[in-house]
């Protein structure tokens, strides 16, 4: 039996999301701008991203306490957030905030890759309540976001490395997003394919 509490999904996405479009509207609005502190200089990236980071961090303690639960996946997310957000702030280097997906991508995949030698599928242990599926589709399933993760984390740094900052922003905020969506509209089949039948259920 679940302690989690359901609260409005509006409330919800606006939690999840709020940290993403804020960083962005920041980033447009101060992108040009540099800020000098303690005799050192910090362009708007940087000032941004000492934005974002406790911001998601308020964000999601918020979701935690309002919902009474808080899955792995968000937990790492916002570790390796601080972490890369940190060492940029730290270090005065943007070039770590820009890793920060390709951390987050290479570990969802080792996660999920680990589970499936094992036998087992980690998403399902996340996602079973809100899509249940067979086994088999599971195990599918796992296979192709873990590889769907592994190319996003190529992806981000094949990206960052060789193009401008705006158009990292433009594929952090929507390019990832958007792909993401569409890999799971994508999957329809397979759900349809594995779903679990309520007589199963």
């Amino acid at each position: 039996m679940s302690d989690a509490k359901k609260i409005n999904p509006i409330v919800k996405m606006l939690l999840e999301l709020g940290p993403v479009v804020v960083f962005f509207i920041a980033y447009t609005k101060l992108k040009d701008t540099a800020f000098t502190y303690d005799g050192t200089e910090y362009s708007g990236f940087i000032v941004v991203t000492a934005i974002f980071v406790p911001l998601l961090a308020l964000t999601t303690f918020i979701l935690y306490r309002m919902t009474g639960k808080i899955s792995v996946m968000q937990i790492l997310t916002l570790v390796i957030v601080v972490v890369f957000g940190g060492l940029a702030i730290w270090f005065n280097d943007e070039r770590f905030f820009k890793m920060k997906p390709t951390m987050i991508y290479l570990l969802f995949a080792g996660l999920l890759g680990f589970g499936l030698m094992r036998g087992q599928s980690y998403l399902q242990l996340v996602m079973e309540e809100a899509m249940p599926l067979k086994h088999e589709g599971w195990m599918i399933l796992t296979k192709r976001l873990c590889l769907f993760f592994a190319a996003l984390a190529v992806t981000n740094e094949v990206v960052w490395r060789t193009m401008s900052t705006d158009s990292w922003v433009n594929f952090k905020v929507f390019g990832l997003t958007a792909a993401i969506f569409a890999f799971f509209m994508t999957q329809g089949k397979l759900m349809q394919k594995y779903a679990v039948e309520e007589d199963e259920a």
